[in-house]
C-alpha cells in the first residue's frame, strides 16, 4: 500500500503528532504528578488520575467485561472509521480534515492507555477556586470544577469544533443544493 502524499500526509502527521504529545504528556504526568502541581492558583493545576470509564466517568463503575468491550472495542472501531473519513475528505475542507486529524489522535491516545493500563490518565484540573465565581458554580452545578482531562480529550474537543465550524458554518447561504458538497472555499 503506498503512503499518502501531500495534505493527507500532513493530515496523519497531525493525527500522529497529536498522539505523541499525548503519550508524552501523560508519560511526565505519572511520574511528575504524584501530589498536585499548582498552575496557576484558584484556577489551574495538574493532579493525576486514573478515568475507568468514559467522558466524565461515565460507565467507571459497569461490570468490567462489558466496560472493557464498550470503552475499548468501541473507539478502535470508531478509530478505522475516522481514519477512513480522513483519507477520504475533500482537500478543500481543510479545517474538517484537521478536525478529524486531532479527533483521530486524541482518541488514539486515550485507547492506547485503556489497553497498556486499563484506565485513561488524565492530569489536567480546571476549577474555579476563587469565592465569588466558586460558590454560585456550586449552587448551580453542584461543582467548581470540570472533570480532569489530558491532552487527547483536548484534540478530541477541538476537533469535534472544527468540525462543526466547517459542517455548520462555512456553508454559504447560496450553497445547499445538490451541486457540489455546499461547503464554500474562502479565496
Amino acid at each position: 500500500m503506498e503512503l499518502p502524499r501531500g495534505p493527507r500526509r500532513r493530515d496523519l502527521a497531525l493525527a500522529g503528532g497529536w498522539l505523541l504529545l499525548d503519550q508524552a504528556t501523560k508519560f511526565v504526568a505519572e511520574r511528575a504528578f504524584a501530589e498536585p502541581v499548582t498552575v496557576v492558583p484558584h484556577c489551574l493545576r495538574f493532579a493525576l488520575s486514573h478515568n475507568r470509564g468514559a467522558l466524565f466517568g461515565f460507565l467507571a463503575a459497569a461490570p468490567d467485561p462489558w466496560r472493557g468491550m464498550l470503552l475499548t472495542v468501541l473507539p478502535v472501531l470508531a478509530i478505522a472509521g475516522i481514519a477512513w473519513l480522513l483519507l477520504r475528505a475533500p482537500l478543500h475542507e481543510r479545517y474538517g480534515r484537521i478536525g478529524l486529524a486531532l479527533i483521530l489522535g486524541g482518541a488514539a491516545g486515550n485507547v492506547i492507555d485503556r489497553l497498556l493500563h486499563g484506565h485513561v490518565i488524565d492530569f489536567i484540573d480546571v476549577y474555579a477556586g476563587w469565592e465569588a465565581i466558586g460558590r454560585p458554580l456550586v449552587r448551580l452545578l453542584g461543582t467548581n470544577r470540570w472533570p480532569t482531562f489530558n491532552v487527547a480529550d483536548i484534540g478530541l474537543t477541538c476537533g469535534a469544533a472544527l468540525l462543526f465550524f466547517e459542517v455548520f458554518l462555512r456553508r454559504s447561504p447560496r450553497d445547499g443544493g445538490d451541486e457540489g458538497d455546499g461547503v464554500s472555499v474562502p479565496r
